[in-house]
């Protein structure tokens, strides 16, 4: 996992940002450098950067997160399937409270209010499948905010370009082609690089955002299987969790001592 992330930051570093500034100038008519193009973008270069770093590491972070594979492991499900079906509850609780998985996490949710009924039960366990899609959402939600951000530091870049650019034609007139043409390079390779981070991320955005809405599906699928016909009646006021409870009596009606 941490060497997939350390070459999704090689990507963004020199793939992305090469790409985009290539085409910001004008597909190869001078060669230059990565550096020598990443510096003609000016000072918006380095926040488009740390974007283009987010991105890539975004995208391939949640697609890894949202696999089916990773929200329902195999192992995971075989493990809670037998101990249902040896009505080991207190069992199947403490192998789901050890395991680290979404669908762990939604099965020992449900089990801690089984004894409370069928209602309680199902309520239990769509309340932590809304937990676990909106921690995944908020960091697709991610996606979109760079998506829309970007461009706006490209276009911050275009005008600082632009004033330059005016600057120096007031200054120098035309005279100095070379330090006009510099300015309107910076304009060029702003606005392009801005432009070409954004597509990428609004792409992985939609495309994750409905990666995850089937991976929940089958995540509260699996898990309704195991509880379709739980003996809800025999399992009633059942401690399965066997966790500590803050909830006790009220005090006010605590039998006082020596009445």
């Amino acid at each position: 996992m941490k060497k997939l992330i350390q070459n999704a930051i090689y990507v963004a570093l020199f793939t992305i940002p090469t790409t985009a500034f290539a085409a910001a100038a004008g597909g190869g008519v001078k060669k230059q450098t990565f550096w020598e193009l990443f510096k003609e973008g000016g000072w918006c270069m380095y926040p488009i950067l740390g974007f283009s770093i987010a991105t890539v590491w975004l995208i391939i972070d949640i697609w890894i997160r949202t696999n089916p594979k990773k929200m329902t492991p195999e192992d995971d499900v075989s493990v809670a399937q037998q101990a249902f079906l040896a009505g080991d509850y207190v069992g199947a609780y403490q192998a789901m409270k050890a395991a680290t998985s979404p669908f762990a996490d939604v099965v020992r949710s449900a089990l801690s209010s089984i004894g409370y009924g069928k209602s309680a039960c199902e309520e239990a366990m769509l309340a932590e499948v809304d937990k676990v899609s909106s921690k995944l959402q908020t960091r697709i939600n991610y996606l979109s905010v760079i998506g829309v951000c970007t461009p706006m530091v490209g276009l911050l870049g275009t005008v600082s370009g632009m004033k330059g650019a005016f600057g120096e034609l007031g200054t120098a007139g035309i005279g100095n082609p070379a330090g006009l043409a510099g300015h309107i390079g910076e304009v060029l390779v702003a606005t392009a690089a801005g432009l070409f981070i954004a597509i990428p991320a609004f792409m992985g955005f939609y495309f994750l955002r409905n990666k995850l809405q089937g991976a929940i599906h089958g995540l509260e699928e699996e898990a309704e299987r195991l509880f379709r016909n739980a003996p809800y009646d025999l399992l009633k006021d059942a401690d399965v969790g066997q966790e500590e409870t803050f909830a006790a009596i009220p005090n006010w009606l605590e039998t006082p001592q020596g009445a």
